[in-house]
């Protein structure tokens, strides 16, 4: 499990790959600080002299009130005010709507190395673009070898041994208008506790590699339609080679878990053999996943009406 390190200089180096349009106006020398939280913070009440709970090691953004706000204060009142908020170690300052601080606040913010951006975004805009930016670099990630694909809105996730046939069922699945995400390596992210979404490695994005052919690139070939870069997983599917001796599942009544990076999602195995169609079981598992959020739990809904019957032949008998 990965946990990278962003660092200020990040967001004008080009490896934020969303562009919050920052331009650097004071504190160049404090890019070098680690950005430790993706959460952001208004400085009104600080601004108005109340600095209990005041959120310094976070990103400062001031919108149009706070700006406006600062305009209006007495000068030897702003002054008392700055001074007091640059004497605590501020992460840095970001003036949405292309609004620019006075020349005090600069100063200060140069003197204390404390940098300082200007960003044409408006404040609520740049707020979600910057969680929506970071937040992927405090995520846990792991890496799995498996092909995950969009099928009717469902992210199923395929794993099994190498030459099981994942990318084969891939494919044939991106054929009949389903759309794929990663295939060989799938990095996994964990979002807010409970949500895990997957992504294809950066250098193999949209490429599978088929034994036989070699590699494709599937969004050349299939159109954009085909691909997407980033999925929620719903299902996990475990592809093996069918063992004659194995028992496997028939019924479906209880429902098996797959825990990755402490997320427990729904787990199938899906024995595959000649003959098997084993694209149109993963449709069809993925519309019976999609079922059962609404409510819908097929295979106990019959064995309950099977239940049901049994009881009532009896009670008959009797």
């Amino acid at each position: 499990m990965a946990l990278k390190k962003i660092y200020l200089h990040n967001l004008v180096d080009g490896t934020i790959k969303i562009d919050l349009q920052l331009e650097l106006i004071a504190g160049e020398n404090g890019l070098d600080k680690e950005i430790t939280v993706a959460d952001v913070n208004r400085p009104g009440l600080s601004l108005a002299g109340f600095f209990d709970f005041f959120a310094f090691g976070r990103i400062q953004v001031f919108g149009l009130g706070e700006t406006a706000f600062m305009r209006k204060l007495p000068e030897a009142q702003r002054k008392e005010m700055l001074e007091m908020f640059f004497s605590y170690d501020i992460l840095c300052c970001v003036f949405t709507h292309g609004e620019s601080p006075d020349d005090l606040f600069i100063e200060l913010a140069n003197s204390r190395n404390i940098p300082v951006f200007i960003s044409q975004y408006r404040t609520t805009r740049f707020v979600s673009l910057w969680i929506h930016a970071v937040e992927g670099y405090f995520a846990p990630t792991i890496t799995v070898h498996g092909s995950l694909v969009d099928v009717f809105g469902v992210g199923v996730l395929l794993l099994g041994k190498s030459g099981v046939g994942k990318s084969e069922c891939a494919l044939e699945l991106i054929e009949k208008g389903h759309r794929l995400v990663a295939d060989d390596i799938v990095e996994i992210q964990k979002i807010d506790e409970i949500f895990l979404f997957g992504k294809s490695a950066e250098i193999i994005t949209h490429h599978m590699e088929i034994r036989g052919l070699g590699i494709i690139n599937v969004k050349e070939i299939y159109g954009i339609a085909s691909v997407r870069n980033r999925k929620r997983i719903d299902l996990i599917i475990m592809l093996e080679e069918w063992e004659r001796n194995k028992e496997y599942d028939r019924l479906g009544i209880d429902e098996h878990k797959y825990s990755i990076l402490d997320i427990n999602l729904s787990f199938i195995t899906v024995p595959v053999r000649p003959g098997r169609n084993i694209p149109i079981l993963i449709e069809t598992a993925a519309l019976n996943h999609r079922l059962k959020k609404t409510g819908t739990f097929s295979a106990k809904d019959l064995d309950f009406k099977i239940q049901e019957k049994i009881k009532l032949e009896t009670a008959k008998k009797e």
